[in-house]
């Protein structure tokens, strides 16, 4: 299993100059060859490849305007053009959308580099077109015998410096078995609610920081721009905003690692974060919870250790089904957190859904809505929506149950009531 190690380092100001030179020839590379490949589709028709944007790479350096290319490693630029191949990739395959071009003040200024371009040896990694190591705060120990197959240099808005290691990591096993299922529902006064009735709460990182961040923008705002003053004030908005999302991810690390050491399996629900965050009442707080990366490190960490994550369509009505009768609620609005249902049985909002969760996961691995849900199943619905056929006046019940049972009908079909 590979896995990628990231850590802090201090450049000099060689290397720092030699590393935001190499930044900017990335970003100047990825733009021209997505211009040479825009305009090869657009007005000839023509899709050029990797192999004929790596040779006007080569005619790139000959010429006057972009020579500076060639005072560089020519290793980060042409991994620059095998990003672009992938995310053209991803855009044919319908996984993306169209690449854009890369942005000075906004994009991630980052560098890649293959083995050819460092010199790694006793914990010492030395780059390309550099004199000295580099000078690396060694947070965690890396794998022993570990030797790095690619280092990626980065610098984030802060001014800090990144340097991720990608290796082999012998101790990613499978986990050792245990039988216990658990759903989870996620929310913005407990950020989780397990359906066995445990509530994590939200340490709503942002709120502890909101009025340095907001004294920080204040100060912001009455610079002039293109001033050193206001480069000065945006690197401390940046800070705290760095601040905020180092304490958001760590916590998240935390709990994903616990419920994937103590759980086989871990049903979630599918939530679309950015419609949501729509909602300009709301949207703060859902930023603030990093629903989104919760499931993203949910699931890879299920992948590494052997582990089972299903998702449950967003449709599914968790919060209005009564978890006991199984009666679906008219209405349920977010104000209301304990409801009673006919039946008698008094819910937790959130302890409820939990639980429907848990029992729809089973139904939505058998009717083929795994980790990623299908969006265009047989029929024109998710697995979680799809409806008993019409039964014909003169059918029986019976004759619903039999042709499930056959395999005529989907097994998380019901049986609809005469």
């Amino acid at each position: 299993m590979k896995r990628a190690f990231r850590y802090r380092f201090h450049p000099g100001e060689a290397q720092a100059a030699e590393l935001s030179r190499t930044f900017g020839c990335v970003r100047k590379v990825y733009n021209l060859a997505l211009q040479a490949r825009a305009e090869a589709r657009t007005k000839r028709g023509e899709r050029v490849g990797h192999e004929a944007t790596s040779a006007l790479l080569t005619e790139w350096k000959r010429t006057e305007e972009p020579a500076f290319l060639a005072e560089v490693s020519s290793v980060p630029l042409q991994q620059a053009l095998r990003h672009l191949q992938i995310a053209f990739g991803n855009f044919f395959a319908k996984r993306a959308r169209f690449p854009r071009f890369k942005s000075r003040k906004k994009s991630r200024a980052s560098a890649e580099y293959t083995r050819s371009a460092f010199h790694w040896r006793d914990g010492v990694l030395t780059l390309a077109k550099m004199a000295e190591p580099l000078d690396i705060r060694w947070s965690r120990p890396l794998p022993e015998g570990a030797a790095p197959s690619t280092v990626t240099v980065s610098r984030d808005l802060a001014g800090r410096w990144f340097v991720s290691l990608l290796c082999e990591d012998p101790g990613v096993t499978p986990l050792p078995a245990t039988d216990a299922v658990v759903g989870i529902d996620v929310g913005l006064d407990h950020l989780l609610v397990l359906s066995t009735g445990e509530k994590i709460g939200d340490p709503r990182h942002e709120r502890r920081d909101r009025t340095a961040l907001a004294k920080a923008q204040r100060v912001l705002c009455r610079e002039h721009k293109g001033s050193g003053n206001r480069d000065k004030a945006r690197v401390k908005v940046a800070r705290v905003h760095a601040r905020i999302a180092d304490r958001r991810t760590d916590f998240l690390h935390k709990i994903t690692t616990r419920l994937v050491r103590d759980t086989r399996t871990l049903v979630i629900e599918d939530l679309a974060v950015s419609n949501m965050a729509g909602n300009h009442r709301l949207a703060r707080a859902i930023s603030d919870a990093g629903w989104r990366q919760f499931r993203q490190q949910l699931q890879y960490k299920a992948n590494w250790y052997g582990r089972d994550v299903i998702v449950v369509d967003r449709w599914f009505p968790s919060s209005k089904l009564c978890s006991v009768c199984g009666a679906l609620a008219a209405a349920m609005p977010l104000q209301v957190r304990t409801w009673t249902c006919d039946c008698g049985t008094n819910h937790d909002r959130d302890v409820n859904a939990a639980r429907n969760i848990l029992a729809a996961g089973p139904a939505a691995t058998v009717c083929g809505a795994g980790v990623r849900p299908q969006r265009n199943p047989p029929g024109g619905q998710s697995a979680t929506k799809q409806k008993t056929p019409r039964r014909e006046p003169w059918e029986s019940p019976s004759i619903t149950r039999e042709r499930k049972s056959t395999g005529d009908l989907p097994a998380c079909v019901g049986v609809r009531r005469a």
